[in-house]
């Protein structure tokens, strides 16, 4: 071989006035680029609450033999998105823009419970709960959550 040449595609010379830019194409021409930009990144916070949702919620591909499942594991993941997003809105209006990466943080706040009988045969039923950091106490006072885990003993019956 003695020689080499190439030419550009027509193509890549034209596209080359975007290189480096991000590009969002849509089919809305009644809105503002704002009103797009405000859309997509909704689209990418629905798309992180899910996938929250499926690996911090334990909600990974479940393969259901059963339509009926398949709609319960749907609603299940719909309802906790509602949630999510019922929180955050809450937040909001308080002046606290948390994100769900951050008020999940609230699962390290736990409730145990021990059900035992004793000698009379009678069930008790007894609740306890660890003490909330101040970060979770933020969280409960913003969303109105007052006193969220009490302790609680119950008799619950005699076992038969």
């Amino acid at each position: 071989m003695t020689d080499i040449s190439y030419e550009k595609k027509e193509t890549r010379k034209k596209r080359s006035v975007l290189t480096g830019c991000y590009v969002i194409e849509t089919s809305h021409e009644d809105l503002s680029a704002e009103e797009i930009w405000r859309l997509y990144t909704t689209l990418t916070k629905i798309e992180a609450a899910f996938q929250s949702l499926k690996s911090d919620l334990g909600m990974r591909p479940v393969y259901h033999q059963l339509a009926d499942r398949t709609k319960g594991h749907l609603f299940i993941g719909v309802l906790a998105y509602h949630l999510l997003i019922s929180i955050e809105h809450q937040l909001r209006n308080k002046g606290d823009h948390r994100s769900w990466s951050t008020i999940k943080k609230l699962s390290t706040h736990q409730r145990s419970t021990v059900m035992l009988t004793d000698e009379d045969d009678q069930i008790h039923h007894i609740r306890v709960s660890g003490m909330p950091e101040t970060g979770h106490n933020d969280i409960y006072k913003k969303l109105g959550v007052k006193d969220p885990l009490k302790r609680e003993h119950k008799i619950i019956g005699k076992r038969l």
